[in-house]
């Protein structure tokens, strides 16, 4: 039984391998809590690129682009003109992380050089709103919402 009291591996080649093994394991909870953090952490948020009233002598519409530029998809459920007309869609417009949706709103009662605000409220309960100036309509009264319709670009 001579030369066997080295029998066991040294203390700094064990000190290596536990080192190593806690590196491992941290980087593996890292990895796991940040993929819990991303899921927990999604949110909305509507980019208006444009709002206009398309040219012509009748026209009644008022056109948004938007696109959700948001970690999560979201949907436009409630049209809202300067506060007091509120327009609830039947069928909430859906729009998805990166997408882009138009949304036509028909109206009567926009007058010629009038800025309407224009909400949008989504699903989340956010707001978004923007202004519209009229080009063409002759009425003084209160604008009022007849459908809204949405077109997923």
């Amino acid at each position: 039984m001579r030369g066997r009291k080295n029998s066991g591996i040294s203390p700094v080649v064990a000190t290596v391998i536990l080192v190593a093994v806690a590196i491992v394991i941290a980087i593996a909870v890292a990895f796991w809590t940040s993929g819990l953090v991303g899921i927990f952490t999604r949110f909305e948020k509507l980019e208006i690129l444009s709002a206009y009233q398309p040219p012509g002598a009748l026209s009644n519409d008022i056109v948004i682009r938007v696109r959700n530029t948001g970690s999560s998809p979201t949907s436009i459920t409630e049209v809202v003109i300067n506060g007091v007309n509120v327009h609830s869609l039947e069928e909430p417009c859906q729009v998805r992380v990166g997408g882009t949706v138009t949304v036509t709103i028909t109206t009567n009662g926009l007058m010629a050089g009038v800025t309407y605000e224009v909400s949008l409220k989504t699903s989340g309960g956010k707001q978004y709103p923007t202004a519209v100036l009229a080009h063409s309509g002759t009425s003084d009264n209160i604008p009022t919402i007849n459908s809204v319709t949405c077109i997923s670009a």
